[in-house]
């Protein structure tokens, strides 16, 4: 059985009991770097019906059994602790969230928990021509879309059969429906889909969105690719520039990994992941739940808390909270790769970025 990494950076007891001072109970939890924790991504499920190549091997990918998953009472209990804890902000990622049975019932659901102020979701958009006009009545508030190409064959060949006419659909849906401002995201892998930047970057010229790109990250399933396929910002920002002129700073929001820059006139942004070359750790505002339960403290890291095994052995809601303000405590300053450090316990699909 693999024992967490997390339970080795504390006494067991205290990960077992997950004390929290009484008089830092009721204020918003921070992290032992002082970093305000208030953004928590919800892994709804790990399948998904595309099979990316930064995301997903090619085959042999296991998924949990359903009996493994939170169900959607489970769910609510710990997203109600975590609002006492102070988190503000959910985002519902995958594997591909839309997959998630009862999808829109859930999110009415998490917008009615008190102290939760905003509901975002990453998805491959292949849903929402159906579903972003309910997602939408029932409180969600934006998406972000994964395009990584423009070219349909390159689109199929980077999804592993994705049809881009149908992500076209979903995006159009959720801009019909008000889930805006619009993101729209695309992972550059070098020799797949780098020739492309430029051409991406432009439909910020049109369209009053945010294009955000972002490096392939060296998580389990694919630290092969990421090996080779990394673009660094730096590279994608000369690309861009050597068309269309120096882009014009944008600023950066505080807890936004995305350094955004603007063509200048263009209505939208263009935004720059980079958490491989040049991460932005000491902003970082946010956890990770799994879809089986577990609070991820940071993703390019093994280390996680297991919330699912106390809700099934009848924890309350107060000591769920305890037990999440306790993992924030324990949250890394940032990620192990310059140090050599690899994660292995999670792919992609499983975190949901």
């Amino acid at each position: 059985m693999h024992t967490h990494p997390v339970m080795s950076l504390v006494p067991r007891a205290g990960i077992e009991s997950g004390h929290v001072q009484p008089q830092l109970l009721g204020m918003p939890a921070h992290d032992r770097y002082g970093r305000r924790i208030d953004y928590l991504r919800v892994s709804l499920t790990d399948r998904c019906n595309l099979r990316c190549v930064y995301c997903m091997p090619s085959a042999d990918m296991p998924f949990l059994p359903r009996p493994e998953l939170l169900t959607n009472d489970e769910l609510l209990m710990v997203l109600r602790a975590a609002a006492a804890a102070g988190f503000r902000k959910i985002r519902l990622t995958g594997g591909e969230p839309t997959l998630r049975h009862g999808i829109v019932e859930l999110v009415r659901a998490i917008k009615a928990i008190p102290g939760i102020e905003h509901i975002a979701m990453t998805t491959n958009g292949l849903r929402l021509r159906a579903l972003a006009g309910p997602l939408q009545a029932a409180g969600l508030d934006r998406v972000n879309i994964s395009i990584d190409s423009l070219d349909p064959v390159t689109f199929r060949q980077m999804s592993r059969g994705g049809s881009l006419d149908e992500v076209w659909a979903g995006i159009w849906a959720a801009e019909e429906a008000g889930l805006h401002p619009m993101k729209l995201n695309a992972v550059i892998v070098r020799g797949m889909n780098d020739d492309e930047v430029v051409r991406l970057a432009e439909l910020t010229r049109c369209h009053p969105w945010e294009f955000r790109f972002i490096e392939v990250m060296p998580l389990s399933g694919v630290a092969g690719l990421a090996e080779e396929g990394v673009v660094s910002t730096a590279e994608l920002i000369a690309r861009i520039e050597t068309h269309v002129g120096p882009l014009e700073p944008d600023g950066q929001s505080a807890g936004d990994p995305a350094r955004r820059y603007r063509i200048p006139g263009a209505p939208g942004t263009l935004g720059f992941i980079s958490a491989v070359t040049d991460p932005f750790c000491a902003t970082c505002n946010r956890m990770r739940l799994t879809a089986d339960g577990r609070l991820h403290l940071c993703l390019l890291r093994d280390d996680e808390l297991d919330l699912r095994a106390a809700v099934r052995a009848g924890a309350s809601l107060d000591e769920l909270e305890q037990r999440i303000r306790h993992a924030v405590a324990l949250k890394p300053w940032g990620h192990g790769l310059p140090e050599g450090f690899q994660p292995t316990l999670r792919g992609m699909a499983q975190l949901g970025g």
